[in-house]
């Protein structure tokens, strides 16, 4: 199997204003420019309508996806519990993305224990209604055990490796193998600090290793930090 690899950041606004970017007729466009991925966060807090999707959809190159980002009102305060009509509701929407859609971001908030009957009834039916990749950043130690592993890989939803890590093994990509998604969050300050080229470097070697779809998203986004990284990336996967 081949590799491809989607780099960007949680969000197109980091564009704005930016010398590292080319012309285009508005932030999203001059971000796509250079980068061939971006994380939609905004869908986190409130619904996009579907013609939104579409416009997005229609300003960027065929290459380029998105992944977005599920609910707060499914994952937060529901807490996965009778989820199923904001999550029909939800993938109706970015149904809209059509070909650019990339994977469906499932982030748990840290209170969220596993539970694998509810995780299962959940993952299922948001299984059931799109054939999109589904990536699940966990947050609470009991979702890193082997029965929350196979849940996940049962689901095809893979497991997020994130950094800063909770636990060690949410650092590594777990659950189903199908697609490869790390969301790095800045570290030592979450959202601010950069990565240093040696933990780029590393992380490059990471990517060299692995087959598939390969996701890099850098939610280090505060201080602007996550253009540079995500371009150092870029350049270091560079043949």
């Amino acid at each position: 199997m081949t590799r491809q690899v989607f780099i960007g950041c949680a969000g197109w606004s980091v564009a704005s204003g930016r010398p590292e970017f080319g012309e285009g007729a508005s932030v999203l466009e001059r971000y796509a420019t250079r980068f061939t991925a971006v994380e939609i966060n905004s869908s986190f807090y409130r619904p996009h309508r579907p013609a939104t999707y579409a416009k997005w959809a229609a300003s960027v190159p065929d290459g380029f996806r998105f992944s977005v980002k599920v609910p707060k009102a499914i994952t937060h305060t529901a807490k996965l519990r009778d989820v199923q009509t904001p999550l029909e509701q939800f993938v109706e929407q970015v149904s809209h993305l059509g070909e650019k859609l990339g994977p469906l971001l499932v982030q748990l908030p840290p209170s969220l224990c596993f539970d694998a009957a509810l995780a299962g009834e959940s993952f299922a039916h948001l299984r059931s209604l799109t054939p999109a990749p589904i990536v699940c950043e966990p947050r609470h130690a009991t979702w890193f055990a082997p029965e929350a592993d196979a849940l996940l890989n049962t689901h095809q939803v893979a497991q997020v490796a994130a950094d800063p890590a909770i636990v060690p093994q949410a650092a590594r990509p777990g659950g189903w193998p199908g697609v490869t998604y790390y969301r790095w969050h800045g570290s030592p300050r979450r959202y601010y600090s950069a990565y240093t080229e040696e933990a780029l470097q590393g992380l490059g070697e990471q990517i060299q290793a692995l087959n598939g779809h390969v996701w890099v998203i850098f939610d280090n986004t505060a201080g602007g930090e996550a253009v540079g990284n995500g371009l150092s990336l870029l350049d270091e996967l560079r043949p």
